[in-house]
């Protein structure tokens, strides 16, 4: 594992000497010493273990630590539209600027990734996990402590901010740590726990908010124990994944051992200046958007099904607690259906894995990307079909609750099978800059997500819900 990855990056020109003499006698000796220093104290980077069985196990606790900050931080996305009444009657202002609260979480989704994901090409994958999470937890307890309506808006801003890290990142911690089709099946967990932590959240926070002895507060106090609890397993147990900032890291070590001061890795040469940095850094994002018309139509494709999902998290409080009359913790239990159909569309992916395996090996190892977007043709119908019967069951009180209710299964199943291909695509089509078509994607599915919901309540209410459907069917 560590030949090739030496070789990966700038050929064998990882470790250079300044006088133009060998440093070591050849690359084995370089691995050799590598793995010595690895062994001793100082080392702690577990992609570099030399058991197999310590290598998966570092992978999937890595993962889990992924998942479990990525869940916090959207859950935390979505409890807010419990607290819209509460919040719109302390304060006397609309339901639609009440909506704010959770459209400005969302907006600092868009604006994270432009920060997070090229930090961490610059100096690795932990660092960035650590302060974000950080970031995420003080805010958190910031908007639980808020007595101002704009104090709540800003911070509940600054904590999604600090929450995209997770959202950014998390693929490509994945990118780098396992081959093509292993990255094809973890992202099928992230993706469900990406989905599923907003549709968890609304039930969550009613039940809260009908506490008298709670309040709408403690849903942020909850968001910010939750946080600190991630940023303590981040701090100690998430180990860096990003072979440049390893090798920089051995390298160093390295000196020490040897005390030959001439040995530098590739990384260490990155000119750190802001126009170069800026350049070469933290404006591919935006350049990947402007200038690669692949990446823009994938990412457009992934912020509208992104942004209905915010949309639902808005319409079924009016379908389920105005129109059916349920209190906002039951009304919140509709969205399990979603969250069946997201498992289901799961183990459907789950299984594909094996035609696209054969595939694989079928074109010597190489997966051709657009293999990828195939499950999202019947994701897209699955969807569709979810939208029209939702819309169409759920305008009226004497229809049962339980058929507006059944129609989140076709909609979480085309959410996922239509939502992840454009994620996974992204990552294989510039694997080489995976955090930063993350970003990308990320930027503009936020933007659609703090968009939607305020227009939300709006459209329900001039069109009705059938129309809205069908509108939304059509755009899609």
């Amino acid at each position: 594992w560590m030949r090739r990855a030496l070789w990966s990056y700038r050929g064998a020109q990882l470790i250079h000497s300044p006088e133009k003499k060998a440093v070591l006698s050849n690359l084995t000796t370089l691995i050799t010493s590598i793995r010595r220093i690895g062994r001793s104290r100082r080392s702690r980077l577990a992609t570099f273990c030399c058991s197999s069985n310590e290598l998966t196990k570092t992978r999937l606790y890595t993962f889990a630590l992924v998942s479990f900050a990525t869940m916090i931080v959207s859950m935390t996305s979505s409890i807010f539209s419990t607290l819209v009444p509460t919040v719109s009657s302390k304060y006397g202002i609309s339901r639609a600027v009440g909506n704010l609260g959770l459209s400005l979480y969302v907006l600092g989704f868009a604006t994270g990734p432009l920060i997070w994901a090229p930090f961490s090409e610059l100096k690795g994958r932990r660092l960035p996990f650590v302060l974000s999470m950080f970031g995420f937890t003080v805010f958190s307890f910031a908007t639980a402590a808020s007595n101002e309506l704009q104090s709540i808006f800003i911070n509940r801003f600054f904590a999604g901010f600090f929450g995209a890290s997770p959202f950014t990142l998390a693929g490509a911690v994945c990118s780098d740590m396992l081959s093509a089709q292993a990255f094809t099946t973890s992202m099928v967990g992230f993706g469900i726990t990406v989905f599923s932590g907003p549709l968890l959240a609304p039930t969550i926070g009613g039940f809260i908010v009908m506490e008298e002895h709670l309040g709408w507060r403690w849903t942020h106090y909850l968001a910010g124990i939750l946080g600190v609890a991630s940023f303590i397993l981040v701090l100690f147990f998430l180990t860096e994944s990003y072979a440049p900032v390893i090798l920089v890291s051995k390298a160093r070590c390295l000196r020490q051992e040897s005390r030959n001061w001439s040995i530098h890795a590739a990384h260490e040469e990155i000119e750190l200046n802001f126009h170069s940095i800026f350049q070469d850094y933290f404006a591919i994002p935006l350049k990947l958007l402007a200038l690669d018309p692949i990446i823009l139509c994938i990412c457009v494709f992934g912020a509208f099904v992104y942004g209905l999902l915010y949309l639902s998290i808005t319409t079924y409080p009016i379908i389920f607690q105005q129109i059916h009359g349920m209190n906002p913790g039951v009304g919140g239990l509709p969205f399990v259906a979603v969250i069946v159909g997201q498992v289901f569309a799961g183990i459907v992916m789950y299984g594909r894995q094996r035609s696209l395996s054969r595939l694989i090996q079928e074109n010597n190892g190489e997966l051709v990307p657009e293999w990828l977007l195939l499950t999202a043709i019947p994701g897209s119908a699955a969807f569709s079909t979810g939208l029209f019967w939702l819309g169409w069951t759920g305008y009226r009180s004497d229809v049962h609750w339980i058929w507006p209710t059944l129609s989140g299964i076709p909609t979480g199943f085309g959410l996922i099978t239509m939502f992840l291909p454009s994620v996974q695509y992204v990552v294989h089509v510039r694997r080489n800059r995976a955090a930063s078509a993350i970003a990308a994607h990320t930027f503009l599915r936020s933007l659609a997500g703090s968009g939607f919901p305020l227009f939300a309540t709006c459209m329900v209410r001039n069109l009705t819900l059938q129309e809205s459907g069908i509108a939304l069917i059509f755009f899609l």
